[in-house]
């Protein structure tokens, strides 16, 4: 009898045990690895310093689409992650929990940006579209991009700089400094000039700068792909025999206007090192962040004797190359022409 009673309290005790686990169990999968957000795609919340909680749960009930915010409070502040939260571009997929999430906010354990950046002309336009894609404002990136005793331990000026920045897509933390941003970009300028490439510059007798700064006047020259290597053997022409280059984008970017569909002999005198009417040689570095592909051209260029260019009277951006200075006389003046019925005065 006692024996009996003794199983039945045992029965009992194990029933209620049961109880218990299944109930932690169901509490704990429901407050931690219960699916709690539900976006149609991966989509990405973004944790600045000092970012408050409640700025973070706006964006995961907008962005994130979470179903249950009282469950993702009770365990963020068991988490004490208002305090502990890292900066950063955290990654929301559809059916995350709310332990995973939490967990990647509290480690930084953040998403890279695909970091794009091209057809870019001035630093300052640069510094403006790197900061929409990451969290680093223009200004701080400016800043940093005019810090000339920052630059010299890459071996750049403010000048050169244009040159380490090699167009193209970049996978980067959204919370790089620009500190750590420019040295990304020095260690991918370094990968880029690799044996080959550096090669090639030198049996044209050009530094890697040079060659930037000569593919950032011939991009600002033409946007025909055929003429890219052609227009580069032109200059090319022009330097081997100390003539100065006389490039039309060199004086744009002295006068601080791109825009400007004619060159009049008033822009021709600024007094620039980048009008390269008046100086010879290269101006101190590139007018523009040059695309690979110029690159590329410049260092294989076209082998011909052209030494003047004009853009053609049809106004359909291609030039007419010429090595007679008589002929490029004539060129020129059919395309003045040309602008004047057209009324383009500047």
């Amino acid at each position: 009898m006692e024996s009996s009673k003794r199983s039945r309290i045992a029965v009992i005790a194990l029933i209620f045990i049961i109880i218990i686990i299944l109930s932690t169990g169901g509490v704990y999968y429901y407050y931690v690895k219960q699916p709690n957000f539900y976006p149609q795609e991966t989509v990405y919340v973004y944790v600045y310093p000092q970012t408050p909680l409640s700025d973070l749960q706006k964006q995961l009930n907008t962005e994130g689409r979470m179903k249950n915010e009282a469950t993702f409070n009770y365990l963020a502040n068991n988490k004490d992650l208002a305090r502990k939260m890292k900066p950063g571009r955290y990654a929301i997929v559809p059916g995350m929990n709310n332990i995973t999430l939490i967990q990647l906010l509290l480690t930084g354990h953040q998403t890279p940006v695909r970091l794009t950046f091209n057809n870019i002309r001035t630093l300052p336009q640069l510094a403006g579209r790197l900061s929409r894609q990451l969290m680093a404002d223009s200004l701080s990136l400016l800043q940093t991009f005019n810090n000339s005793q920052f630059l010299e331990k890459f071996g750049f000026t403010h000048e050169t700089l244009p040159a380490m920045f090699i167009p193209n897509t970049y996978e980067i933390y959204w919370t790089v400094s620009p500190e750590k941003f420019c040295e990304r970009m020095k260690a991918e300028y370094d990968r880029f000039w690799d044996g080959k490439r550096r090669k090639e510059a030198e049996e044209i007798g050009l530094s890697p700068v040079d060659v930037c700064t000569l593919a950032s006047i011939v991009e600002e020259e033409t946007n025909k792909k055929e003429e890219f290597s052609i227009v580069a053997g032109l200059y090319i022409n022009r330097l081997k025999i100390g003539m100065k280059l006389q490039a039309d984008p060199t004086v744009k970017y002295a006068v601080g206007n791109f825009m400007l569909r004619r060159v009049l002999n008033t822009h021709l005198g600024t007094d620039s090192p980048y009008n390269t009417y008046l100086n010879y040689g290269l101006p101190p570095g590139p007018i523009r962040l040059p695309s690979v592909q110029v690159v590329d051209a410049v260092l294989n260029y076209v082998e011909h004797n052209y030494l003047y260019m004009c853009a053609k009277e049809d106004l359909s951006g291609r030039h007419n190359f010429t090595s007679s200075g008589a002929q490029h006389a004539v060129n020129r003046a059919n395309y003045t022409a040309a602008l004047n019925r057209l009324k383009i005065y500047r």
